[in-house]
């Protein structure tokens, strides 16, 4: 791997200070957006297989403030239903596109894709069912898309990483996603958050799919859906595809390494 909006930004002084009727049709493909392209036509994803988790889900019911584990011994809501931008836009859409772009564009690389969420109208599975999923897949790497609702002033990027780490893998192979990704973001051009986090890395304790991890995962908080300049980028068919493109390239940068 959504009833009161709730952004993903937990406050700074919250983070962990280391040295989230009809038939849905299928997540947009890539190559369908405007100004998109496929600029490898090599396959250095074969043999990888990538787990994304669209954050939030489509439709929410009394379900969603069940209780589940957080994977430090507390338990926390099922799943939130997201934010939004300031003209309704929401979250669990953008990163459902978001996704849908990604897939295509990893699938070309060679990559095996699986979603934690089918499609964008249903009630979606709670959080540590998400974590489960990733980890039964065996995936090689796992990302959570979202976007933040912060303040309007606030914008940027942010990366974060279970911490203090509760497994071997979280110590080293999710801290070094992390790492590759927001390197990754900003050669593409995407600024890291000016309101919070250390130059674009948030590392969390509160985040249950990532403390439940048993694969190199990591959450992207695309931008701040509050913020007029990143929400029109959001809501822009091209700005997702730069978006996605943008996350893609992290992902082969991590998948690719030595």
């Amino acid at each position: 791997m959504a009833v009161v909006l709730s952004s993903c930004t937990i406050p700074t002084d919250q983070a962990v200070t280391v040295a989230e009727p009809a038939e849905q049709a299928p997540a947009p493909r890539l190559g369908s957006a405007r100004g998109a392209s496929v600029d490898t036509p090599d396959q250095p994803l074969t043999g990888k297989t990538v787990f994304l988790d669209p954050g939030h889900s489509g439709s929410h019911d009394a379900a969603m403030t069940a209780q589940v584990p957080t994977g430090r011994g507390g338990t926390k809501d099922c799943q939130t239903t997201g934010t939004s931008t300031a003209t309704g836009y929401p979250e669990h859409t953008f990163t459902w596109e978001v996704a849908g772009l990604m897939r295509s564009e990893l699938e070309v690389r060679g990559a095996r894709v699986e979603l934690s969420r089918p499609d964008d109208t249903s009630v979606g599975s709670c959080v540590d069912e998400r974590a489960a999923a990733a980890n039964e897949s065996g995936a090689d790497a796992v990302v959570a898309i979202h976007a933040d609702g912060a303040g309007i002033d606030d914008h940027g990027f942010h990366v974060s990483y279970s911490a203090p780490a509760l497994n071997g893998v979280q110590a080293g192979a999710s801290v070094e996603f992390a790492e590759t990704m927001r390197d990754a973001l900003v050669e593409r051009g995407l600024v890291p958050a000016t309101y919070i986090g250390d130059d674009g890395l948030l590392p969390r304790a509160d985040l249950a799919g990532l403390n439940l991890s048993e694969r190199p995962s990591i959450l992207v908080e695309l931008g701040n859906m509050r913020n007029p300049a990143d929400a029109l980028r959001m809501t822009d068919e091209a700005g997702r595809a730069d978006y996605a493109q943008s996350v893609v390239h992290g992902v082969v940068e991590f998948l690719s390494g030595p």
